[in-house]
């Protein structure tokens, strides 16, 4: 199992391309700006995207949504929680003077606990609300993908529509830094950490941060 890095675009967003190498199975997790120039890459190497994974519906991890659908079919797939703010795409953008593709209709609905099979790769999705009602973390091998739930030294923004702070720092708590300290954190935004690395340093996770200082 490999998990590829993509920092793309106006917002520094971090696309995932995850893919299982013994069936040549992949996954793309948040396709944000400019993502499109992923598909060559997915191409050239015989890889068969299976799934399109949004951890939340946030318009720059799911911009890339309908690009994607159309060029492999691969199906989308998402907390129902945040359906509302997926079909609002076309909305989210005209508020940052973006036009945006509205996406499809997601046809795989996340749950917590539940896994998403990647040829033998297990992919485990724990529900992680307070940056979106629907925000989602994908487990896989030792690593977490986290969108915008945490990040280096931050947390996600929990100043928008369907956010919450008290209910952030609940999914932190007791669903990521239950983790193992050696758990990759790969965040939507910026740079990666571990598990262990923010539980000993992160200024949100000590009562220290600023909540104006919270990431994307």
């Amino acid at each position: 199992m490999a998990i590829h890095r993509y920092s793309l675009g106006m917002m520094d967003n971090n696309t995932y391309l995850i893919v299982d190498e013994v069936s040549r199975d992949a996954a793309l997790v948040d396709p944000s700006f400019d993502s499109e120039a992923i598909l060559p890459a997915i191409r050239a190497n015989a890889y068969t995207l299976r799934y399109i994974l949004n951890t939340h519906a946030h318009f720059d991890h799911v911009i890339g949504n309908a690009f994607f659908a159309e060029q492999t079919g691969a199906p989308i797939a998402l907390h129902r929680a945040d359906l509302d703010l997926l079909r609002a795409l076309p909305e989210q953008g005209r508020m940052f003077g973006v036009s945006v593709t509205p996406s499809p209709e997601p046809t795989i609905f996340l749950t917590d606990e539940s896994t998403v099979m990647l040829g033998e790769t297990p992919i485990r999705v724990l529900f992680t609300p307070g940056h979106a009602p629907g925000h989602v973390t994908f487990l896989v091998g030792d690593s977490a993908i986290v969108g915008d739930c945490l990040f280096k030294d931050s947390i996600g923004r929990t100043d928008l529509p369907g956010a919450s702070l008290s209910t952030l720092m609940h999914s932190i708590r007791t669903r990521l830094l239950t983790l193992p300290d050696e758990t990759r954190v790969l965040p939507g935004h910026g740079e990666l950490t571990t598990i262990g690395a923010e539980r000993a340093t992160n200024p949100f996770l000590q009562g220290r941060g600023i909540r104006t200082e919270a990431r994307e």
